[in-house]
């Protein structure tokens, strides 16, 4: 069993995993790091391209303004595909699903969108409210201060098996201060809102009018259209030595060498979209979907408009409830997380944020006229 001085520690540094940190018997510590060694996508969070053009001519992309953020979506016609990767274990096996026609959101949920939805509400997000001491019984009353879980690069080169390494708490981090204290989102208002909890997500997309994607939904859309290729965009990492979205390059965590243009996270539009006229359905910022987590749900996944599991299950945090991220993000590299992978999936404890993590939405509105 960790002493006090651990349970803090761990607090301070990690608030991705944290209720789950703090109830861990040391069996279940020991089963959960075996497999994190197996699979990083605990941590990943916590773990061809048409023109422009053709591209929004293909898709029959259209203005549509159903709630109060006034973003432009585009709709994605219904159809079936070959979901998941064999490539991971928790997306596999691979799998045909069918789903109807929705209205997805072109981009990320911006920075200025989200202060639109503050200032209409007042909704305060899970990373700026006051946290409660009776879950975290073992740390004193002076450091449970609101605060949330951002990518801080070691000076020197880490064991990639301790991802405690470059995640920080920092104390007033949120939304509106994405690096912590004396940072802010003025000039990044075009940049996609992170630090956001699933129950931030939701509450948005309720006031908007919409919903959280099913990760069906998001697959099929991410794919575009095409057959299963390795990377959404096609088979080649870098087609014609060209970056065609927002991961990390170099030597991870310690240096980014933002060979395509971005150190850390991105204006939404800042690479080309894909055939159905969607931005950064890879990289950038992790995406919350609607489903529960579990890494056995493809096993027994419905075939037609598949919605998730009743409720979650990760084996290397039991009862702690997960819900499914999708698109990995600026942090994502071939020498740690690869969940820029076509069919790959990402998790997340539904009340933690990151300075890597975001959303957009779906709607059920009818889909144009011709």
């Amino acid at each position: 069993m960790m002493s006090s001085s651990e349970r803090i520690g761990l607090f301070l540094i990690l608030p991705l995993f944290a209720l789950a940190c703090y109830r861990q018997t040391g069996q279940n510590a020991r089963e959960g790091e075996q497999l994190l060694h197996a699979d990083s996508v605990a941590t990943c969070v916590s773990h061809g391209v048409p023109s422009r053009a053709a591209a929004i001519a293909e898709s029959k992309a259209r203005p549509h303004l159903p709630g109060g953020d006034d973003a432009r979506m585009v709709y994605i016609q219904g159809g079936k595909f070959r979901m998941g990767s064999a490539k991971f274990a928790d997306a596999s096996p691979v799998h045909e699903v069918t789903v109807d026609g929705f209205w997805m959101d072109e981009h990320e949920v911006t920075n200025a969108q989200f202060a639109r939805f503050v200032a209409a509400t007042g909704y305060q997000t899970v990373a700026e409210r006051p946290l409660n001491p009776k879950d975290f019984p073992d740390v004193p009353l002076d450091v449970l201060q609101p605060g949330s879980a951002v990518f801080t690069p070691p000076a020197r080169p880490v064991d990639l098996r301790s991802h405690l390494q470059w995640w920080k708490y920092v104390v007033g981090a949120s939304w509106r201060q994405p690096e912590g204290p004396g940072s802010s989102i003025k000039g990044r208002e075009n940049e996609p809102v992170v630090h956001i909890a699933y129950e931030d997500a939701e509450a948005f997309a309720v006031w908007a009018g919409k919903r959280l994607p099913t990760e069906a939904e998001w697959e099929y859309a991410a794919r575009g259209g095409k057959p299963n290729t390795v990377y959404y965009w096609g088979d080649e990492l870098k087609p014609g030595g060209k970056w065609l979205a927002n991961v990390y390059q170099g030597d991870f965590p310690v240096r980014d060498a933002a060979e395509d243009g971005y150190e850390g996270v991105a204006p939404v539009k800042s690479f080309e979209p894909n055939a159905f006229g969607l931005y950064d359905m890879d990289g950038n910022v992790w995406e919350w979907c609607s489903d529960y987590y579990r890494p056995d749900y493809y096993e027994r996944s419905p075939t037609v408009n598949p919605k998730g599991p009743v409720d979650s299950y990760d084996p290397i945090e039991p009862g702690v409830v997960k819900r499914v991220q999708r698109g990995g993000s600026f942090l994502c590299n071939e020498q740690y997380c690869e969940r820029y992978i076509a069919g790959s999936r990402g998790k997340g404890e539904v009340s933690s944020g990151s300075n890597n993590l975001g959303f957009r939405c779906v709607s059920d509105e009818p889909p144009p006229q011709n």
